[in-house]
């Protein structure tokens, strides 16, 4: 009874319904590749056919050597020799199957989570740490292509082994049949007990991996910062201890799946103890052959293989199912809300405007309050304010990022219509964001990332507007200069000039910049923006800076400070 209202307070609890999402969503890649599948179960099964064969052509070759029975020697042994070969085969092919079956299931896999990833609402993914989602994008995905080319072909496999093993027993010997299936409720009873815990040690192991590997990416990427600071050592002892606390869960997991598997085999070796005693006695009263009590053997140990295979496969499938769910969870995240359609490519002169905006994140802060800002060709605008004070928020406001709760966001085009702020809208800005946003190779890999096509004379035009062109042409290489992850290989201020050469290329009418001139000198700075405005390409600039002197070269100047947004006149405090 209380067996019974646990399992009914965990289907209260949502086990049950999260089970069907899982096996659901699974079967998708399944029934995709469904002819594949089933051709890897069936030589799978072919194999397993074929070895029970042997294992019969085995009784009746012992029983002619021995002449228990009149028979052909070399048929039986041949047929032995043949099953044999044939099982090779079919485990060969097999596995040459699975293979081509697991790549591009993974491949699949991955192609969904990181499509899905770059195409989700940015306030939903960025709730996920960086390395959270590398670890769901490599480990989860593998776990659940594993599924389908591994678990789902092994159950099958081992269902039918152990069907015919106990068929094959119970033809020629019931009481050894059933004398073999005692360690079966006792093993059904160990899983029961295994299930639970191990979805929890499967889930706290996942979560503290993604921990490690968040905080290896951390420290890779800020490794100079590390450095300066003579931190080397407190950043090893951080990594010890997640190391140890991931030591703790897999060795505690380990512990238990010790304990359960000494026990199963413990009952193991009772069954296959039971077995081989009334073999031996059938043999001492004449009953059976020297060839059938070898054979029974044999298919006492294949049906206690094939059931420790399916309940060993309980774990895999734990494993399977916490990465389906690690996945899901992902792939079912909202998508960006796009506008109906793309007119706004076709708009040159564009102004960009926020309304009455009030906007808070999901963690429920308020960051802006009736905010108002309004930017036209032909206006560079500054917006300064301290740090966390909300005006990279408006950047993400204005490129349809987030969604303000009051007020509008909008792009209106020189034809007059109006455009909410979208993912669509986004064709008219280009955007240089914070920090190092340079990517791994050459310096013109990185700019043509907004315009593919575009010529080495292009290239060269977007630097010179950038302040970019004399330093690069000094570079080993020029434009095939390659640098490193996050800009290594160039200086802070070289690697901003670069990312504003790339926005420009975009050759969109509104350009971002948040804290893009950080690194250069006033001088190199009001050179840049100057350049920007009256190269033809850039209609509208907004800036976001911390430095005053910034605001002298502007036609208007905001403040952000505790929430409200206060227009300045140009070079005012």
């Amino acid at each position: 009874m209380a067996l019974f209202q646990k399992i009914k307070q965990r289907i209260r609890d949502g086990a049950l319904r999260e089970f069907v999402q899982e096996v659901k969503w699974l079967w998708q890649y399944i029934r995709r590749y469904r002819a594949a599948v089933l051709i890897h179960i069936l030589l799978g099964v072919l194999g397993i056919l074929m070895s029970l064969a042997s294992s019969v052509a085995s009784k009746f070759l012992i029983d002619a050597v021995t002449g228990y029975h009149t028979g052909t020697i070399g048929g039986a042994a041949a047929a032995m020799v043949g099953m044999m070969l044939g099982n090779i085969a079919m485990r060969s092919i097999s596995s040459r199957v699975g293979a081509v079956l697991n790549v591009r299931i993974q491949n699949e896999v991955q192609a969904e989570v990181y499509g899905r990833i770059l195409s989700t609402d940015w306030e939903s993914v960025e709730q996920f740490r960086s390395g959270d989602l590398l670890n769901r994008l490599n480990s989860d995905a593998g776990a659940v292509s594993g599924s389908v080319t591994g678990f789902i072909p092994s159950f099958v496999a081992s269902l039918v082994q152990f069907v015919g093993a106990f068929g094959i027993m119970l033809y020629y010997d019931p009481t050894m049949a059933v004398i073999a299936l005692l360690g079966v409720p006792v093993s059904v009873i160990c899983s029961r007990v295994m299930v639970g815990r191990m979805r929890r040690y499967n889930q706290q192991m996942k979560a503290i991996h993604s921990d490690v590997i968040s905080f290896q990416e951390d420290s890779f990427q800020n490794l100079t910062s590390i450095k300066s600071f003579g931190i080397t050592a407190q950043f090893c002892r951080k990594m010890e201890q997640l190391q140890k606390q991931y030591k703790d869960a897999y060795l505690d997991y380990n512990l238990f799946s010790v304990y359960t598997s000494a026990f199963m085999s413990v009952v193991s070796m009772a069954v296959s103890a039971g077995c081989f005693g009334w073999g031996v006695y059938r043999l001492w009263s004449g009953a059976i052959s020297y060839g059938s009590l070898t054979m029974f053997l044999q298919l006492a140990s294949t049906l206690a293989g094939a059931f420790s295979s399916l309940v060993g496969l309980v774990p895999n499938a734990i494993s399977v199912s916490t990465s389906a769910r690690r996945i899901m969870s992902v792939v079912q995240l909202p998508e960006e809300a796009a506008a109906e359609d793309d007119g706004i490519r076709l708009e040159r002169d564009v102004t960009v405007c926020l309304s009455n905006v009030c906007f808070s994140y999901q963690s429920g802060e308020r960051v802006l309050q009736d905010i108002d800002l309004t930017a036209a060709p032909g206006e560079l605008v500054a917006i300064s304010g301290p740090s966390g004070s909300g005006k990279t928020t408006i950047l993400r406001l204005l490129l349809g990022l987030v969604s303000p709760q009051n007020g509008t966001a909008e792009v209106i085009g020189g034809s007059g219509r109006h455009y909410t702020a979208s993912a669509a809208t986004r064709a008219a800005f280009a955007y240089v964001p914070q920090g190092n946003s340079i990517f791994t190779g050459t310096i013109a890999d990185n700019l043509r990332l907004t315009k593919p096509e575009a010529t080495d004379g292009e290239l060269e035009d977007a630097l010179k507007i950038a302040c970019a062109y004399q330093f690069v042409k000094e570079l080993p290489g020029g434009l095939q200069y390659r640098v490193g992850g996050r800009g290594k290989g160039l200086s802070e201020g070289q690697a901003q000039r670069i990312a504003v050469a790339r926005a420009i290329l975009r050759r969109a009418p509104v350009l971002l910049l948040d804290e893009a001139t950080s690194a250069l000198d006033e001088q190199t700075e009001e050179q840049m923006l100057c350049n920007l405005m009256q190269s033809g390409v850039v209609r509208t600039c907004i800036v976001v800076t911390h430095r005053p002197g910034t605001r002298k070269f502007c036609t208007s100047s905001y403040a952000v400070c505790d929430g409200q947004l206060r227009r300045m006149t140009p070079g005012g405090a």
